[in-house]
């Protein structure tokens, strides 16, 4: 048996324990797919840990950057109190309108805003609203962009909160230190980020499953 094969059999062996996906999720994989949305969602498993997460640090208020299907939205909503709220940032606007269908057949769409457009340009707006601290920040959308995602998460959450940053070990090119891929060097900006940032304290983890090699970093804001 192949790598991936296998890794594939172990994702597919804890979904079915640990994460199972009921209708309203495979759903959204469908209409996603139907959509023609790229299939770079979550897995159920990762999907299931952003839950816990939320749980695990009481959020009330979490901010996700990259929406796509609405996928992880669902997941991490599913979490918070009835007066909870999540915000999402999609810069693809059929993205966000797959989003929006899939998330209100989730019987969220009360919880969960979803706000189109540029993340470096929703974000100054969202800060005008001037929303309670988000307890958790979860960034999976353009890598280049990650190290901004992070300072913005910095400014619109408080001490205790958490900052999720999937996608960091790209295939382990998150190595080259001169790589000219835009991608890799918006992640090792944000490790380095991470590492140098007196109110950051941070790890990253490798990962191996359905999609392959990759990992996530996570950071806890202090005081």
């Amino acid at each position: 048996m192949n790598e991936t094969r296998l890794w594939q059999d172990v994702d597919d062996y804890f979904d079915s324990h640990l994460a199972p996906e009921d209708e309203v999720l495979r759903a959204a994989l469908r209409d996603s797919d139907a959509a023609g949305l790229p299939s770079v969602q979550i897995t159920a498993t990762q999907g299931k840990f952003l839950h816990l997460l939320a749980g695990i640090v009481g959020a009330r208020n979490i901010l996700e950057i990259g929406t796509l299907g609405g996928y992880s939205a669902i997941w991490m909503a599913r979490a918070l109190p009835e007066d909870g709220r999540l915000t999402t940032l999609e810069y693809e606007p059929r993205h966000a309108e797959v989003a929006v269908r899939n998330i209100a057949r989730a019987g969220l769409e009360k919880i969960v805003d979803v706000r189109v457009g540029a993340a470096l340009e929703t974000l100054p707006r969202l800060a005008e609203d001037n929303p309670p601290p988000f307890d958790l920040v979860f960034v999976d959308a353009d890598k280049a962009g990650n190290p901004h995602y992070v300072e913005w998460a910095l400014k619109l959450t408080r001490a205790g909160s958490v900052i999720v940053v999937d996608n960091v070990v790209r295939g382990g090119t998150v190595t080259e230190a001169d790589s000219a891929d835009e991608a890799t060097r918006g992640t090792r900006a944000t490790i380095e980020l991470i590492a140098d940032h007196p109110r950051l304290s941070g790890t990253a983890i490798q990962t191996v499953g359905g999609k392959g090699y990759d990992g996530f970093a996570l950071a806890r804001v202090l005081a």
